[in-house]
């Protein structure tokens, strides 16, 4: 259940011209009526204190791209007019070294996915038009906009060859026969025929197509090769790969991709992704990871392309598991686990310039840290410290630039030196806005759980807090369900919404989590309704203990398995809480393992189908199971398009509780996925949350 969403916008609309170049990017105006940070309407600040409104005036900071020679950062922002239900991104630079930004690229559709061309003379990056999503390009300055493919069915990601002889990008071919392929003569039929697994993944029906890589010559484009021609397997992995699982050797001799080569029932129930080396001049293809049969991802070629270094799990079906860092020698022949003696993830790998350390990120206890390897000692240390999210890397001389966030700092860039780790703030996209309002402060503390150990509880307090006041709480369990609670800025689960409308936020690391080491990351599956629960129990009655807290106003909020948590809980929490909400979560085990779609995380984490003899007893921890047991109030809300934990599973619970005379309420989104993503559906998500809790719990 644990993915970050991507969309790529595939909708026609007219190809408009760059703007003109300005410093001041408070003035510029777009000419096609586009989105801008200046031309939306303006929230009300006068509360004081963050609302839905101005979460969603927030810019949205991304995609930050060093120029080759290290003197710029090329950037995205993406600002919202939630009036118009839809946003727009424009790409911006700024020095490396500090200064104003400059937006050079503004349209009324998205520019996205930018990089800078390898001799740091061009940038590119994809816009959808008429004929679909394809490559653009432009000066550094944003003049002399260019469309540079016609790709049939549009390009879905890319990036450059570091020698500048190819463009390498990703484009689906139709493989399989359409409908009106097998029945000429009913051109106006509706429907779908599978004979196998994987007829729908995350938020998509399969229509017989398949993600391939392509290779083309540059600048003269010419006739592309298709990397796995005719295959009917994915490259990059569906539903989210792109060009991170891309590589080309610094040579250009040599493309690194990833690749599940698996199709239907074996797609569904593995993991186990494998990386390959396909060779220009030879056109042959070898699997460099064949041995290992858990995920292998995001190969990157050192400077002088002679190793390779990516993460990987070692257990086919868990997605899960320790992110291993392995490095192969193109010498020797040899692949190495260089994190053997590391309990924790590594992942978003820089080399050094002169490939002797590799920086990478890494959750530890809630917060996410740039860790530095040295590669010939393989010794690991750890370069930054403090409560904040580092979030992506990329290198400027002595510098590494970043995108950081915490619970009361929208992702901004910054520059940490890689020999000390001091920071230094590069962009301020949203200190206009958040000057204008008190936000909460976060608080952290150390609760005992039931069998004896120490979990990292985030405390979230209402802005102005008093502590003579009492305050409702709100336990908010994590989705995941191994994704950690650490010091992310929300677009929906805002920890600041929640305390600006006057709760006190518990946010506890319970089992399950990264950060904490392998035993406790990996205590969760298959015993979901045990441990972890309990430690829920333990992080909320630990707060509700202070003067400050009302322990007669308590609920609990959670998506996915915080989802499937809330609906435990609410047979299980011996009268604790006085409201739930449970969005998009697993309430019937039995329904849910048959209609899900990533059977590897249902089999590894439940123990099997429920038909099984003997049957797993993690069955035995289905919501439904205790269903009898619910006497608290519920709203329950849910996508139409998540195929992950399909609607009827919502559908389930709100019927349960209505059966039983429980006040409950369903709020059921058509076109949202396992998240809301659309502005109006998402604040009308915020407005809906906090008009249930406020009913019962003020």
């Amino acid at each position: 259940m644990k993915k970050s969403l991507f969309l790529v916008i595939l909708t026609s609309a007219l190809i408009v011209s760059c703007t003109e170049q300005t410093k001041n990017v408070d003035t510029v105006k777009s000419k096609d009526n586009a989105i801008t940070r200046e031309n939306r309407p303006q929230p009300d600040f006068s509360s004081g204190i963050l609302t839905e409104e101005i979460l969603w005036h927030l810019g949205r900071v991304s995609n930050p791209q060093v120029s080759p020679d290290g003197s710029k950062i090329l950037f995205a922002v993406k600002y919202f007019d939630y009036t118009e239900d839809k946003g727009n991104q424009d790409l911006y630079v700024i020095p490396a070294a500090g200064g104003e930004p400059v937006k050079i690229i503004a349209g009324a559709k998205d520019e996205f996915d930018a990089v800078w061309r390898p001799d740091s003379k061009k940038i590119a990056y994809l816009k959808a038009g008429k004929s679909g999503v394809q490559i653009w390009e432009a000066n550094p300055d944003g003049t002399g906009c260019k469309q540079l493919t016609k790709v049939e069915n549009g390009v879905n990601s890319f990036c450059y060859a570091p020698d500048m002889k190819h463009i390498i990008y990703t484009s689906n071919v139709q493989l399989d026969p359409k409908i009106t392929d097998r029945y000429a003569d009913l051109p106006k039929a509706e429907a779908m025929i599978y004979d196998d697994l994987m007829y729908r993944h995350w938020d998509y029906w399969a229509d017989g197509t398949y993600q391939h890589i392509f290779i083309n010559t540059y600048p003269v484009l010419g006739d592309a090769v298709e990397l796995m021609k005719d295959e009917k397997m994915h490259a990059p992995v569906p539903p989210f790969g792109g060009m991170s699982e891309v590589a080309c050797s610094p040579d250009g001799t040599k493309i690194a991709y990833c690749s599940k080569k698996m199709a239907g029932k074996a797609f569904a129930e593995s993991t186990n992704s494998d990386i390959y080396i396909y060779d220009l001049a030879t056109q042959q293809t070898v699997n460099l990871t064949e041995s290992n049969k858990g995920y292998d991802m995001d190969p990157v070629f050192s400077p002088d392309g002679s190793k390779l270094v990516w993460w990987s799990m070692k257990t086919d079906g868990f997605e899960s598991e320790k992110h291993r860092l392995f490095i192969h020698d193109f010498a020797t022949g040899s692949s190495e686990d260089c994190s053997t003696d590391f309990d924790q993830d590594a992942t978003n790998f820089v080399w050094s310039e002169d490939g002797n350390s590799i920086f990478f990120i890494s959750c530890i206890k809630a917060t996410h840290q740039i860790y530095k390897l040295d590669v010939a000692t393989k010794q690991i240390t750890q370069l930054t410290e403090g409560d904040h999210d580092y979030t992506s890397l990329a290198l400027a001389g002595n510098k590494l630039v970043v995108t950081k966030t915490t619970h009361a700092l929208p992702a901004e860039i910054f520059a940490v030196d890689i020999e000390n780790g001091a920071e230094e703030q590069l962009t301020f996209t949203n200190k206009e806005y958040l000057d204008k309002i008190t936000l909460a402060k976060t608080e952290k503390r150390w609760v005992k759980t039931t069998d004896g150990k120490e979990m990292l509880v985030w405390v979230i307090l209402p802005p102005n807090f008093d502590a003579n006041k009492k305050y409702p709480a709100l336990l908010y369990c994590q989705g995941g369900p191994q994704q950690s609670v650490s010091q992310f800025f929300s677009y929906r689960w805002n920890f600041q919404m929640m305390a600006a409308h006057g709760y006190i936020v518990v946010a506890p690391n319970r089992r399950g989590l990264p950060g904490f080491g392998s035993e406790w990351n990996d205590q969760i599956s298959l015993d979901y309704g045990g441990q972890n629960m309990k430690d829920y129990l333990s992080a909320i009655d630990d707060v509700a203990k202070e003067n400050y807290v009302d322990e007669n106003r308590l609920g609990a909020i959670g998506a996915s398995y915080g989802g499937f948590s809330v609906y435990w809980l609410a047979g299980n929490h011996n009268n604790r809480f006085k409201a739930f909400m449970a969005h998009c979560g697993m309430f019937n085990f039995e329904s849910w393992y048959a209609t899900t779609e990533e059977l590897f995380f249902a089999n590894h984490d439940l123990g099997g189908p429920y038909w099984e003899n003997p049957r797993p007893k993690s069955y035995d921890f289905s919501p439904h199971n205790f269903v009898g047991n619910w006497n608290t109030p519920i709203l329950v809300v849910h996508g139409g398009r998540d195929f992950r934990i399909p609607y009827t599973e919502g559908m389930q619970a709100f019927n349960a509780a209505q059966i039983q005379g429980i006040p409950s309420r369903f709020l059921y989104f058509p076109d949202e996925t396992h998240f809301v993503s659309k502005p109006q559906n998402a604040i009308l998500w915020q407005r809906e949350c906090y008009r249930w809790f406020d009913h019962w719990l003020k």
